[in-house]
């Protein structure tokens, strides 16, 4: 295969040698939405894939992921964005996970939750550092500075079309796929989707699982202007009076339009969302079903314990370093997306659609 270069990715844009240049070299002198340009064209001609190209061989290649002497650490990219945090009901158990697998294998950890370019390049080290793990959403600039040193990166939650990186998933679809599916077998066929499916990736999965499972049941699908399935501030809670008044006009409405389930993105989206529902006088389950998705902590405890999806997140962070190993071991493979089964958990949010619900069917 013919090797891609810097002047044909400038032919493709129009644009100088030098310009490409400093956009694939991080340096200034350049407008974001130049570099944004010069990325994209980079990463769709193969540059950023090919041998002695762009990426730099920062160690010799090994026929199995054999640690050299010495305890060598990991970085663990996870910025303290949409709650992305040790102290998170579910980023931390994915923290967790990854700690402690590191630990078994007799490596090193180092955290870095506020990261900014100049900082990254000063701890990143290829001769100590044996790769990158990144959690939740990360900016496609950050992450070309980890792709640009040459190291291995594997991703959790999370994927960029520019940069070509192994990931890790829950199987988001086939869960909300199941849940809404348990739902119309219970009887329900109003059902309603709460989320931003702007917001990641995993929420995006969980709304396609929804609408196939409804699909495939001809019932009705939410179209995408619907405003619930762009719920705004969704990881503080400030889609709140949107959510409200939304409800507030179904349920005032005659005859009354309230879906018979709510279906969320989130066990935080439900949780908040209970609470709505208990300021409208409307009951759970009684009147209406809710449910969640990651089985957060809080999700079983609360009153009533939320039905909801279970994500083994500390193994997310276990088969996330696996993963890693698995790239030290053959660099040459192609990048691969792994998805984590989950599990349904049956609570006290979701039954049979009551007799208020009915009413407005």
């Amino acid at each position: 295969m013919k090797k891609v270069t810097m002047q044909q990715i400038a032919d493709h844009l129009g644009v100088s040698k030098f310009v490409v240049s400093k956009a694939l070299s991080g340096k200034g002198g350049v407008n974001e939405m130049t570099k944004e340009r010069v990325i994209q064209a980079a990463s769709q001609l193969g540059y950023f894939n090919q041998k002695n190209g762009y990426v730099k061989n920062v160690r010799p290649a090994m026929g199995t992921a054999v640690i050299p002497p010495g305890k060598q650490s990991v970085l663990v990219l996870m910025p303290n964005i949409r709650s992305q945090n040790k102290e998170s009901l579910y980023w931390g158990k994915v923290l967790e996970g990854i700690s402690d697998e590191l630990e078994e294998q007799n490596l090193g950890m180092i955290i870095v939750s506020e990261p900014r370019t100049e900082v990254m390049m000063n701890i990143i080290n290829p001769e100590g550092i044996l790769g990158m793990i990144g959690v939740g959403q990360i900016a496609t600039s950050l992450l070309l500075e980890v792709h640009r040193t040459g190291l291995p990166m594997v991703l959790v939650d999370h994927e960029d079309n520019l940069i070509p990186a192994d990931s890790i998933f829950a199987n988001n679809v086939d869960g909300t796929y199941r849940m809404a599916n348990h739902l119309i077998g219970l009887g329900h066929r109003q059902l309603h989707f709460l989320g931003n499916l702007n917001f990641s990736r995993s929420f995006r999965d969980r709304w396609i699982g929804f609408r196939s499972a409804l699909e495939e049941n001809g019932l009705d699908v939410q179209t995408h202007n619907d405003p619930m399935l762009f719920l705004d501030s969704v990881e503080t809670g400030g889609f709140g009076p949107g959510l409200k008044e939304w409800l507030q006009a179904r349920k005032q409405s005659k005859p009354a339009a309230l879906p018979t389930a709510l279906v969320c993105a989130n066990d935080s989206i439900a949780l908040h969302t209970i609470g709505i529902l208990r300021e409208l006088d409307i009951r759970v389950p009684e009147d209406i079903t809710v449910t969640g998705f990651d089985n957060i902590d809080d999700a079983a405890r609360f009153e009533p314990a939320i039905t909801t999806v279970s994500v083994p997140k500390e193994q997310l962070g276990r088969r996330a370093v696996t993963k890693l190993l698995d790239r030290l071991a053959d660099s040459n493979r192609a990048v691969e997306k792994w998805l984590i089964s989950v599990e349904l958990l049956y609570r006290q949010s979701a039954s049979k659609p009551g007799a208020a619900a009915h009413a407005s069917i």
